[in-house]
């Protein structure tokens, strides 16, 4: 499962953290398209795309903090970190279909991909009966001491430790990755200085190749995310991403506390509605609005359905018990004070 790590450490040392990071982002991201003027009622809300750096907002999260020990001691910290939050896991629930779930956080410079994983496990926790279930992976300043890192690695390493707990065949893998994405269709995956992998939708692909989990659902949440719908389509993926291969997605930034897709999907959707089909028909409608109000070319999100999966996922539900909707509060507030609340 660990067999990504080991590269991973030796090019932090063999090429040096600062020049990893400096030639491989700049190789990997395409300069995105200038922003938008906001909205009245929302300030700024960006697409999910970074400068030409790679990196979003240069303000949006902290720099390295001095209580989470060196990047050298941070990487080698995750063979740990990731058996501590895969200890965490219990055991499926017999004579049942069970959902597990991943969130990855990708981007380490904006506080908005933290907040949305986070409440993405607090909503299945609480609302989908998930809890000791889910797992996240996440690059911020605030967790680099607590949580293991949304790299490519950790990702391999959490997918084939969850293939291992369920039922193959019966259970469910949703995996919820957020960050910002590029023309070119690769997934920006960062946190200053380490030399993370950025993710493409082979490197997807490959992560499932060897897991043999029959019932996927995988939702990305990220401009020009629907290019990597055909890399990953199959009869055992449920397939949803925020906009289509050729639009960008909005929402990020230090004005946001949640992307436009995360707010509609998860906020909304999820808490007016028991399935993730009838979840995403209600964001596409409130991102529309959304986009229309404050002049922005349309995301069109995108649904790519697997009736086996969603068989699957009609078993799950009839099998826990739905609890009452769940605010959405912010791990770290933004700049701008965005109430959010799940009741209508």
């Amino acid at each position: 499962m660990l067999r990504r790590l080991l590269p991973t450490f030796l090019l932090a040392f063999a090429l040096g953290i600062a020049s990893a990071v400096l030639f491989s982002r700049r190789d990997a991201i395409d300069t995105p398209a200038p922003a938008t003027p906001a909205a009245a009622d929302q300030a700024g809300p960006a697409p999910q795309e970074p400068d030409a750096s790679g990196r979003g907002d240069e303000d949006a999260a902290s720099s390295w903090p001095d209580d989470a020990g060196s990047p050298e001691e941070v990487m080698y910290a995750q063979p740990q970190r990731m058996q501590d939050a895969l200890d965490r896991l219990t055991p499926r629930i017999p004579d049942r279909a069970n959902l597990y779930l991943i969130g990855f956080a990708g981007d380490g410079s904006e506080n908005v991909f933290r907040n949305e994983v986070e409440y993405l496990k607090r909503l299945f926790d609480q609302r989908f009966d998930a809890a000791g279930h889910t797992l996240l992976l996440i690059n911020n300043p605030g967790t680099l001491k607590d949580v293991p890192l949304a790299s490519l690695s950790n990702l391999e390493t959490a997918v084939d430790a969850v293939a291992e707990k369920m039922d193959r065949d019966e259970d469910i893998l949703l995996l919820y990755l957020t960050s910002h994405g590029s023309r070119d269709h690769v997934l920006y995956v960062g946190m200053d200085p380490l030399p993370l992998d950025q993710i493409g939708p082979d490197d997807l692909a490959d992560v499932f190749a060897d897991a043999h989990i029959r019932n996927k659902v995988i939702v990305i949440s990220a401009c020009y995310s629907g290019g990597f719908i055909d890399a990953l389509k199959d009869d055992d993926t449920m397939l949803i991403t925020a906009a289509r291969t050729d639009r960008a997605s909005f929402g990020c930034g230090t004005d946001s506390d949640i992307t436009y897709f995360g707010r509609a999907f998860l906020v909304e959707g999820l808490n007016h509605s028991e399935s993730l089909r009838g979840a995403f028909g209600e964001a596409s409608r409130l991102i529309d609005t959304w986009e229309t109000r404050d002049g922005e070319e349309h995301s069109f999100p995108q649904f790519a359905g697997a009736p086996h999966v969603e068989a699957k996922l009609k078993a799950w539900r009839g099998g826990i018990h739905l609890g009452p909707p769940v605010p959405f509060v912010p791990a770290v507030k933004s700049e701008a004070d965005d109430n959010l609340t799940a009741a209508r």
